[in-house]
C-alpha cells in the first residue's frame, strides 16, 4: 500500500485491547473509595436549635394560657356573687393616691320655715273677779312657738272676744263691728302679741241688735278668736 504524501502510516488496535482497560476502570470504581460529604456548618446547627427552642417556647405558652383560662373559669363558677361584686362595685385594695389637700366640707343649716299651726292664741282677763261697776279687761295673747318668725295678720278682721254664760251668747267683738282691718306683724320664734279689749259688761246680737238687758252677777267664760284659731275658755265672776 502506497502512503500518501508523508504521513506515517497509523497503527491499528483491535477492539479487544481496549476491554482489558475498561473493564480495570469498572473493577476500580465499583471497589474503590466513596466519595466524600460536606459537613454542616456551626451556624446551620445554631439556627436548627434556636427554631426547635422557639416551637417549644410556643407550646409551653400555650399549655400555661390554658391552665390559666380554666382555673379562672373554675373560680367564677365557684363562686360568681363575689366576681359581679367585685366587677361592679368593689375597689382594688391598696392606697390610692393623693389628688391635693383633704378639705373639710360642713353642710349647710336649712333656713327655719314658718310653722303657722305652732301660732297659738291663748285668752285671760286682767282679774278673776269683779265686783260691780268694775269691767273686764279680755285679752288676746298670740304667741309664735316655732323656730322661725311669723307674719300673723292681728288686726281685727281676725280677731273676736267672746263671752259666754254657759251655753247662753252674751257678747261677741264682731256683732256691732262696722268694718275690720287688717294689721299683718312678724312674731319672732317665742315671742307674742296681745291685744286687750275693755268690755263694757253689755249684752250683743248678731247683727248689732239693741239688748236693754244687762249681764247678771255670776260665772262667765271669755274665748279669743284669732281666724280660725281659737283658745281655750278663759273663767272669770261678775259681782
Amino acid at each position: 500500500m502506497v502512503n500518501k504524501g508523508n504521513q506515517p502510516p497509523r497503527a491499528r488496535t483491535s477492539p479487544s485491547a481496549k476491554s482489558p482497560a475498561r473493564t480495570g476502570g469498572a473493577n476500580h470504581s465499583a471497589s474503590g473509595v466513596r466519595p466524600q460529604r460536606r459537613r454542616t456548618s456551626p451556624a446551620v446547627y445554631r439556627r436548627r436549635r434556636l427554631v426547635v427552642f422557639g416551637a417549644l417556647l410556643v407550646v409551653l405558652a400555650m399549655i400555661v394560657a390554658g391552665v390559666v383560662a380554666m382555673s379562672s373559669s373554675l373560680a367564677s363558677k365557684a363562686d360568681p356573687g363575689a366576681s359581679k361584686t367585685q366587677a361592679v362595685g368593689a375597689a382594688p385594695a391598696g392606697p390610692t393616691p393623693s389628688t391635693g389637700p383633704i378639705v373639710a366640707t360642713t353642710t349647710p343649716t336649712p333656713t327655719p320655715v314658718c310653722d303657722l299651726n305652732l301660732v297659738t292664741v291663748t285668752a285671760s282677763t286682767d282679774q278673776p273677779a269683779y265686783a260691780a261697776g268694775q269691767n273686764p279687761v279680755l285679752s288676746m295673747k298670740i304667741t309664735n312657738g316655732g323656730a322661725a318668725p311669723c307674719q300673723v295678720n292681728v288686726g281685727t278682721s281676725q280677731m273676736e272676744f267672746l263671752v259666754m254664760s254657759g251655753d247662753d251668747r252674751i257678747f261677741s267683738s264682731k256683732d256691732c263691728q262696722a268694718k275690720g282691718d287688717d294689721l299683718v306683724k312678724q312674731i319672732d320664734p317665742g315671742k307674742s302679741e296681745t291685744a286687750n279689749f275693755p268690755w263694757q259688761r253689755n249684752r250683743t246680737t248678731e247683727g248689732c241688735g239693741v239688748i236693754s238687758a244687762k249681764p247678771a252677777t255670776g260665772t262667765y267664760t271669755f274665748k279669743a278668736v284669732l281666724g280660725n284659731k281659737a283658745s281655750t275658755k278663759a273663767v272669770f265672776q261678775l259681782g
